[in-house]
């Protein structure tokens, strides 16, 4: 069984290098991969690293290209979840599904925007699967992912560009600190958001106007 898991891995790699031999359009191919269930080694996060660093000036099109590929990817895990319902998250501790299902069910496009930010090890597929069981709007469920993954392959572009050689350090000893402080800002302005929202409601319930009614 070994065996055959070290041969796939050898696979996987091997397209990642064939894919990434197209540019962008490779790009494309392993972004959206990856993010359907298809595990690619390095993911899209090495090939838009590498691209970039060779081809600077096409650095803006390897990000758009990984953020389609991964944004439509993930339609994938959102239509399992759409389909199979609550039997599609069986394999997760309940523990887990019912506190990325509250997080789904009050936050969804901020969940989601967060979790489209954090590198693996997070736990994304989760959340793409109860997105899909919520039943969370597609257009809302793509528009967060896109602005998640402009963020992320944004910066691992800027990296590129700016740190060649030693973006690829920079990014594993850095982006788990550097992709929480995203997602805390990314939480801040959700807070902030609710609160105006809910500082808005009770000015209109304790207006004059309210008030004859």
């Amino acid at each position: 069984m070994r065996i055959i898991l070290l041969d796939m891995g050898g696979v996987l790699r091997s397209l990642q290098a064939l894919l990434a031999g197209f540019g962008a359009l490779g790009i494309v191919g392993i972004s959206f991969l990856d993010a359907a269930f298809i595990p690619i080694p390095g993911g899209a996060d090495v090939a838009v690293m590498t691209l970039s660093h060779l081809h600077p000036e096409l650095m803006p099109v390897y990000v758009l290209a990984a953020l389609l590929g991964s944004t439509f990817g993930c339609l994938a895990p959102y239509w399992i979840g759409r389909k199979a319902g609550e039997a599609g998250l069986r394999r997760f501790n309940p523990e887990k599904r019912a506190r990325v299902s509250q997080l789904i069910n009050r936050y969804d496009w901020w969940a989601m925007s967060v979790g489209a930010v954090l590198p693996p090890p997070f736990p994304f597929k989760i959340f793409l699967l109860t997105a899909g069981v919520f039943r969370m709007n597609v257009w809302r469920f793509l528009l967060a992912l896109a602005f998640g993954r402009f963020v992320r392959f944004g910066l691992l572009g800027w990296l590129a560009v700016n740190f060649g050689d030693r973006a690829a350090i920079i990014f594993k000893q850095h982006y788990p600190k550097i992709g929480l402080g995203i997602a805390a800002a990314i939480i801040a302005i959700c807070l902030i958001n609710i609160l105006r929202k809910r500082r808005q409601g009770k000015n209109a319930d304790q207006s004059p106007l309210a008030s004859d009614h």
